[in-house]
This record gives structure tokens, C-alpha cells and sequence, in this order.
């Protein structure tokens, strides 16, 4: 007997455990080694991370598409595994340290700092693993890979020195985004950009002669930054500027260091912002890095490692400065108290014009909190132009393809404009660069530090000592290698001929840079072979009003937390159905409950399905049955099968959701089980109509298991175990079971009949709503002109009609009787006559008064939207919010107009 409620917590323990026991989800099982193969590769989250709403997302989809392939008898390998995450995880090791008042990281030395990282990785590392289990995620759970496993880091040392080795890794001396907190590079995708409220300074430089004599002329600059003007290295002006074409070519002294730098034309200074002139400081703004390079001017650093200033030492600095500048008491100070002196020095000098309030964006490191400095360094870098050509047309040649299609168009203006990737980080924990330096500065790159060795006894004639490189490489650069290195490259392993290139990646929108097109540079360059058929982006998950989620504004959604409310199957439908292609996802917990009526209802109709004697039957076969109801059901299903087959095969996870849930709800429990009571539960009933009725039931339930099975895995397990064992022999898994196969059963004279049945009925009761007929009123129906075919199914089904349309009797006419709304339902004209029930005319004056409210709110929306200046100023949830209020408005006025049609008639 099944238990009353659907219990998720104790289910999922158990069928997650069955899954373990049975190897549900490895690769390579005997029985499909001749089977096509399927392979997914997961995004690895990071060690120390758990599980959040993006994570969620994005490994329900995957494991729809993945648990769908495997039923339809595909070879299937989802690839886990997790990313060594180096500053993360540093960093979380780092404040351990510090909360239980250990040595730093610096005072333990490397070797040992990393035994703590690595030890922390085996106690506390991998939680959201566990996690992604709860989730039902079904991948290869044996084949789990980490990105600093001995293969994979074998694979990165390789790559490392073939790409030098081709000329396309070097050093270089560049800007980086800097985090002084943490005193290393990091990549964009680390830095967040922060609104500030701050201000605009505008100096006065004064501007020089030949022989550098100032000339009592100035031109004002403005800045946001006043620290970093000691190294300025120019003053930039638009050379379309009127105001300061005399002045191009000209010097000015650059005020408190007393440096002579040039003029110069650039179409980067904007005429319009500021005073129109902008100091260019090379080595602390990426724009002015280039303006810089375009000018030949050469960049000053100014800052340490901790964002300090520096003079005393600083030979780039003081060369064309005067010596007084030492005494200004700026050497040592950090950037901000810096800011002040600086301004407070330019005051004093009466070369502070004026001081704006100015509100700026300000790069911030995403885990330090920091203020990211732009900083010249010495950083190794890959040269990705000619990899990132190779990508764009495989692209191009639809050996890849984006789904959505809009972000092939991102894609490729990402990489036609691609700049040289840093890859070097100056932290302990990751992949150390494999580059030893001698002692006169040679390098030599080699995967062990023997290699290292003998080309320096090859190149110095002598033993020679070395010192390693040591800084590590980006997370990135391991990340690249994911689809294949996780697979034995680059040994050529029998899982890597079968399961590379992979068929889809999974992924959220925001890295299509950052690890979708470095995997695509990557792959192709070693592998000759585009890592991927296709690349599924998905959208972002926000809170239920639209807002992004973030801690700061307390408005984060927990899954695990939801999962333990509702259950994984109810959260995994809720993300599947919202999942549309291209829009954000509106998440509260009000949906995911939801769902979890939805598995409550299909768990109740299982159970009624067995009150009833609805027991599967070994010898049941579809084809076979008689009665239009039970034909009509199987034909629905097998509608059904095909939708969300094709749904999920084209990436479109809601509308597949969608056809699902619209089957299992409204067909089956609200429809068919309805219309099969009678014959269920009645007396006087055919036997073998209701031996087939029962058989039948039960069948659909299994093949509603399997439909609903990608989506909502225990509760279908669980049931599919259930039924089972009212047949003869035990069956295996759902997991492991095979798609429906329906198309055979298609009834179209079942669906004539059943589909006309259950219109009519629908439309009777829409008409009952939007005339509004008392609940409880039992109104006639007449059937205008029925023909004989109309008449016979009236006779058959008179019981049900007038139970579940609350009619008071059933008649037949030549002609509509007067004030009697109208329905057409598949060209039968029916007739509901109102008069003495409804007042016909009170009603058409409210449905009227209703369309015109309606009518003036869609006015008011849609005047709101066309305003580019609230487009512009409202933040991207109010503008949402007003076109689904819109949407909404729109969707009921088509209601109120309609029930208008059907009483202008009467």
C-alpha cells in the first residue's frame, strides 16, 4: 500500500542510494558498448563552494538532457569533477589560519602552506559534490577528476611548454588588474565594478616653452584619482578640440615632481566630459596604457605591490623628476592617504581649480573586497589571436553551435577583438609555472625540473643552479584543458576516442568568455577538434521580484534550503519550467511549492490509481484496447512523449516542462481519471471495460514515470518501483529504462471524441466564470443544428456532461433560443440559455466597465515603456515588472473581450 504522503526527504535518500548500488549512471556499461555515445562535460564549481541557485540551474538542465539521452539508450558520460579555485580556496585556507591563530602563510613557507591547502581539501573540500547529489544529478560519480589530479596536471605542464615552445606563451610587462589585498593579477571576471560616490578634481598644469620655462598659460585636467598623477606621462587632448589644437605638441610641467611631458592629439579624450583635457598616467589606467603606447610615452610606476606610493628606489619615478620631491612626504603612504596630500599639496601650490561631487564605478575585487588597482608587472601571457581565428570559424562553419544563436554574435565580437591573456598569478595554491630562472636571468621551460637542468648544462657547459618560477597559473588555464584532459589527454585513452568531442556544454551566459571560448581556443589548438557540438547558455537566476540575487541585499534564495522544504524534484521542475530561452529566471519559494503540489497530485492519482485496483498487468498491451476513453488517453500521451522529447532536444526546457506538467495534470488526473470513475468505481460495469480501464491506468502511470523521469528523478523512481511490484518479475531501474514509445497509439476517431467531450465541457465552464453564474446553478445546454454523429456522442456521455458541467438538462434545437450565450466547440454550435440565471444586460455593462479599466492600465504601462528616459533610470526588475503587468492586462482584457463575443450573441 503506498503511504498516504509523498515523503521526499526519506525518498531520496533511498532511491539515491539504489542508483549508487545499481551504477545507475556509469559510462561504459556492458550492455551499451555498441551503443552511441553521449558525453557531458559539468562546469567544476569551485572546491570550496556549495551549492547556489546558478548551480542549481544549470545541473538540472544538464541532468535533464543527460538522464534523457540515457533513456534513450545512449551511451552517456557526465563528466564531474571540481576546480582547485586558487584564490578562493587560498584565501579560505589563509582565514582558517587566522581564526585559529595559527602562523600565516608566509611564516609556514610554501611547501608546508600547501600541505594545510591540500589537507583542508580532503577534510572540508568537495561539499558541494554532496550537494549536487541531493540535487540528482546523475554523473559518473567514479570518474570524479579534480583540476589538480597528477593527469590533469600533467596535462597543464604540457600545454604550458608546447605553447611557448610555439612562440605563443612569453613575458611581458603589461597592466593587470591588481588586488593588493591579495598582492596578485587577477582576471576580469574577479572584479566587480562598484558605484562610488566620490569626486572630480580639476588641476591647473602649467604649460612650458621650449627651453621649459613656464609660460603663465595652464590646462586643466580632471581626475578621479589624484594619487596616481606623479605618473603622469602626459596631457591627452581630442585633436578635433578648438580650444586645444594650439597647445598639441606643447609640454607642461607637471606639477609637485616638476617632470616636463607632452601635449598629444588622441581621439580618446572626450570634448565633452571633464575640462576636455585628461591626464594619462600609462601605468595606472588601462585607457592611458594605450594612449601611452600610441604616444611613445613611456609609464611610471608609482605604487607597490601594496599599493603604496614609492619614490625612494623607484628609478622609473625619479628619473626627470626634481630631487625636492622626496621631501614631500608621499614615499610609503597608501594610495588614499596619498589622494589627500596630493590634493592638499596642489592646493597650497593654487593648482586646485575646482572640486566636483562625482559618483564613478570603481573596480573592486570580487573576494578581497578591495579597490583594484590597474599595476605594470612583469606577467607571463598567451598570445590568443591565432587560437581565438580557429574558434570563430568553427563557429562559423557550424562545427559549433550557440543556443541561444544571439551569442554566436557576442561571441565573436569578444574574440575579434581579443587581447593577450595573463596567465600568471602570484599565489602558492595552483599550478606552478613550469619556468626556472639562472642566476644571469635565463629562462628555461621544461615539465619537470630535471628537463631544467639539462638545458642549462646544455646551454652553460656546467651543473648549474636554478630557481623556480614562482608564481602559478590562472584557474582558467586548467579549466581550458576540462573536456579533454579529464579524459586522459594527452595520452590518447580509449574514453578519449569515444567520448571527446563532447556533444553539449551547459553553462551559464556570464563565461562565455572567461571558460567557453578558452575551452574552444584550447581544444582546437591540441586537439585539432572543437570540444563541443553545442554550447546551451542559460540565464541567471534572480529573486522573485527580478532583483539579482546578493548577500548585501539579503535577498540570496538557498536550493538546498528549498530542497529541504519542498524537495529536489519540486525545485528541479520549478527551474526547468521558468528555464525559457534568453529570459532571466523570477525565483520564489511561492513556485517551487507549486511544483510541489504537482508531485503531490501525481502521487495521489498513483494512489487512487491503486485504491481502484489500477495494478500493471505483464500481458497488457496498448494496441489492443477498445474503449475510446482508454484510447483517447494513450493518444494524448503519446502527444505528450513527443513534445517533451522534441522540448528538450531543441534546448527549450520550459516548453518540454510545459507539456509535461499540461499532460500529467489536466489530461490525467484532471480528465481521464475523472471520466473513468464510472467505470472504475460504478455498478453494473462490463468487466473487461474495466479490467482494460484499470490496466490501462496503470500503464500511463509507468509511462508518465518515464516522461516525467529527467525532471523530477525520485519521485519517479519511486513510483516506477512501486508499480512494479504487482508484476511477476523485478525490474531494474527507471534510470536505466528506455523513453516511451507511443506513436503507435494514436486514436484520431478517440480524440475526435474524448477531445469534443472535454472542449465542451471546459468551454461551458469558462462561460459559467465569465458570466458569472453562480457556483452552485444548474443551467440547460442546447446543441444548435447537432447532426447525428453529435447526437450519439451527446447519448454516451449525457451522464458525465451534466455531472461536471452542473447542467439541468440537455436538448437539442435548429436554432439558438434567445439570451443564450453561444459556444463553438469543433463546429458544433452549443447554447446556454441564461435568462432568469444571469442579468444579461447588468453583465455586459460590468465585462464593458472592466475592458476600459483594463484598456487605460495597458495605456499607462505602455506610456511608461515607450519613455527611453525610464528605460534608461529604472533598474531592470521595475521595467520587467511592467511589461509582465502589461502582459497580464493585455491576457485579461482578450478574456473580457471574449466573454463580450459570447453574450452579443445572446
Amino acid at each position: 500500500m503506498m503511504d498516504k504522503t509523498f515523503d521526499p526527504a526519506a525518498v531520496e535518500a533511498r532511491v539515491s542510494a539504489a542508483w549508487e548500488e545499481g551504477q545507475a549512471f556509469r559510462a561504459g556499461r556492458p550492455e551499451r558498448a555498441g551503443a552511441e555515445p553521449f558525453s557531458i562535460v559539468i562546469p567544476p564549481p569551485n572546491v570550496t563552494g556549495s551549492l547556489h541557485m546558478g548551480h542549481a540551474l544549470n545541473n538540472t538542465i544538464q541532468d535533464i538532457v543527460v538522464r534523457f539521452e540515457r533513456m534513450r539508450g545512449r551511451d552517456v558520460l557526465w563528466q564531474p569533477g571540481t576546480d582547485h579555485a586558487g584564490i578562493a580556496t587560498q584565501m579560505v585556507v589563509e582565514r582558517r589560519l587566522a581564526e585559529t591563530q595559527q602562523p600565516g602563510r608566509r611564516e609556514l613557507g610554501r611547501e608546508e602552506f600547501l600541505r594545510r591547502v591540500w589537507a583542508w581539501k580532503e577534510e572540508s573540500g568537495g561539499t558541494i559534490i554532496g550537494q549536487l547529489k541531493r540535487l540528482g544529478a546523475s554523473c559518473d560519480w567514479s570518474r570524479e577528476r579534480f583540476t589538480m589530479d597528477e593527469g590533469l596536471s600533467r596535462a597543464v605542464l604540457k600545454t604550458f611548454v608546447d605553447l611557448h615552445a610555439q612562440g605563443l606563451i612569453y613575458r611581458d610587462k603589461r597592466l593587470v588588474n591588481w588586488d593588493p589585498k591579495f598582492q596578485t593579477a587577477i582576471s576580469d571576471l574577479e572584479v566587480q565594478q562598484i558605484e562610488v560616490k566620490g569626486h572630480l578634481w580639476h588641476f591647473d598644469y602649467p604649460v612650458v616653452d621650449e627651453a621649459g620655462a613656464e609660460t603663465g598659460a595652464v590646462i586643466t585636467v580632471a581626475t578621479t584619482r589624484p594619487e596616481t598623477m606623479l605618473g603622469d606621462t602626459a596631457v591627452a587632448v581630442h585633436p578635433d578640440d578648438e580650444r586645444y589644437r594650439h597647445l598639441v605638441g606643447k609640454r607642461v610641467r607637471l606639477p609637485l615632481v616638476n617632470r616636463l611631458i607632452p601635449i598629444v592629439a588622441d581621439a580618446y579624450s572626450d570634448p565633452e566630459k571633464g575640462t576636455g583635457a585628461v591626464k594619462i598616467t600609462p601605468a595606472h589606467d588601462f585607457n592611458d596604457f594605450e594612449v601611452g603606447r600610441r604616444a611613445g610615452c613611456r609609464p611610471i610606476n608609482v605604487l607597490d605591490a601594496e599599493a603604496r606610493i614609492q619614490i625612494a628606489g623607484n628609478a622609473d619615478f625619479l628619473e626627470g623628476a626634481a630631487p625636492e620631491v622626496a621631501a614631500l612626504a608621499l614615499d610609503g603612504l597608501d594610495r588614499f592617504e596619498a589622494r589627500k596630500t596630493v590634493v592638499a599639496l596642489m592646493e597650497e601650490r593654487g593648482l586646485l581649480r575646482a572640486v566636483e561631487p562625482n559618483t564613478h564605478a570603481v573596480p573592486h575585487g570580487d573576494r578581497s573586497g578591495a579597490v583594484i588597482e590597474p599595476y605594470l608587472t612583469d606577467q607571463w601571457y598567451v598570445n590568443v589571436k591565432p587560437l581565438a581565428e580557429r574558434a570563430l570559424q568553427a563557429v562559423r562553419d557550424g562545427k559549433t553551435r550557440f543556443v541561444p544563436d544571439n551569442y554566436e554574435k557576442i561571441f565573436f565580437q569578444w574574440l575579434e577583438n581579443i587581447e593577450p591573456w595573463c596567465v600568471s598569478r602570484q599565489l602558492w595554491w595552483g599550478h606552478q609555472i613550469p619556468v626556472w630562472y639562472d642566476a644571469e636571468g635565463g629562462i628555461f621551460v621544461a615539465e619537470s625540473e630535471a628537463e631544467a637542468l639539462a638545458q642549462a648544462r646544455a646551454k652553460h657547459g656546467r651543473e648549474v643552479a636554478l630557481t623556480r618560477d614562482p608564481d602559478v597559473l590562472d584557474t582558467w588555464f586548467s579549466s581550458a584543458l576540462w573536456p579533454f584532459s579529464t579524459l586522459g589527454w594527452p595520452d590518447k585513452t580509449p574514453d578519449l576516442a569515444r567520448f571527446y568531442p563532447t556533444n553539449t556544454l551547459v553553462t551559464g551566459k556570464d563565461i562565455i568568455f572567461f571558460w567557453v571560448a578558452r575551452m574552444m581556443m584550447m581544444g582546437l589548438h591540441l586537439t585539432d577538434q572543437a570540444p563541443f557540438e553545442t554550447v546551451y547558455l542559460h540565464t541567471l537566476v534572480r529573486d522573485e521580484k527580478g532583483a539579482k540575487m546578493s548577500k548585501s541585499k539579503g535577498n540570496v534564495v538557498d536550493p538546498v534550503d528549498l530542497i529541504d522544504r519542498f524537495g529536489a524534484d519540486a525545485l528541479r521542475f520549478t527551474l526547468a519550467a521558468l528555464a525559457a530561452p534568453g529570459r532571466d529566471i523570477k525565483l520564489g519559494p511561492q513556485r517551487v511549492e507549486g511544483y510541489r503540489n504537482f508531485a503531490t497530485k501525481l502521487w495521489n492519482a498513483a494512489r487512487f490509481a491503486e485504491m481502484n485496483g489500477c495494478a500493471l498487468k505483464a500481458d497488457f498491451r496498448p494496441e489492443t484496447v477498445k474503449e475510446t476513453l482508454n484510447a483517447w488517453a494513450l493518444t494524448e500521451a503519446a502527444k505528450a512523449v513527443a513534445e517533451v522529447a522534441q522540448g528538450i532536444t531543441v534546448y527549450r526546457f520550459n516548453d518540454a516542462a510545459a507539456a509535461a506538467y499540461r499532460f500529467v495534470w489536466n489530461v490525467f488526473c484532471d480528465w481521464y481519471l475523472e471520466l473513468a470513475k464510472p467505470v472504475l468505481q460504478g455498478e453494473g460495469v462490463d468487466p473487461a471495460a474495466r479490467a482494460e480501464t484499470q490496466a490501462t491506468v496503470a500503464f500511463l502511470i509507468d509511462q508518465i514515470a518515464k516522461l516525467l523521469h529527467p525532471f523530477m528523478p525520485f519521485l519517479t523512481e519511486e513510483l516506477w518501483a512501486i508499480k512494479g511490484e504487482a508484476l511477476p518479475t523485478q525490474r531494474g531501474l527507471l534510470a536505466l529504462e528506455s523513453w516511451p514509445e507511443l506513436s503507435a497509439y494514436q486514436n484520431a476517431l478517440a480524440e475526435a471524441e474524448i477531445g469534443w467531450l472535454v472542449d465542451l465541457i471546459s468551454e461551458i465552464r469558462s462561460a459559467r466564470s465569465e458570466t458569472n453564474v453562480p457556483a452552485g446553478a444548474q443551467i440547460p445546454l442546447v446543441l444548435v443544428g447537432a447532426d447525428e454523429s453529435v447526437r450519439a456522442r451527446v447519448e454516451r456521455w449525457s451522464e458525465t456532461l451534466v455531472r461536471l458541467a452542473r447542467l439541468s438538462e440537455i436538448g437539442f434545437a435548429a436554432t439558438a433560443p434567445k439570451n443564450a450565450v453561444q459556444l463553438l466547440v469543433r463546429g458544433s454550435v452549443a447554447a446556454l440559455p441564461l435568462e432568469g440565471i444571469v442579468d444579461l444586460a447588468a453583465e455586459v455593462a460590468r465585462l464593458k466597465k472592466e475592458g476600459s479599466k483594463a484598456r487605460t492600465e495597458i495605456g499607462k504601462i505602455e506610456g511608461k515603456l515607450g519613455n527611453a528616459d525610464f528605460l534608461a533610470r529604472a533598474p531592470e526588475e521595475v521595467v520587467d515588472e511592467q511589461r509582465e503587468r502589461r502582459d497580464a492586462e493585455a491576457a485579461r482584457l482578450a478574456k473580457i473581450d471574449e466573454a463580450l463575443a459570447r453574450l452579443s450573441d445572446a
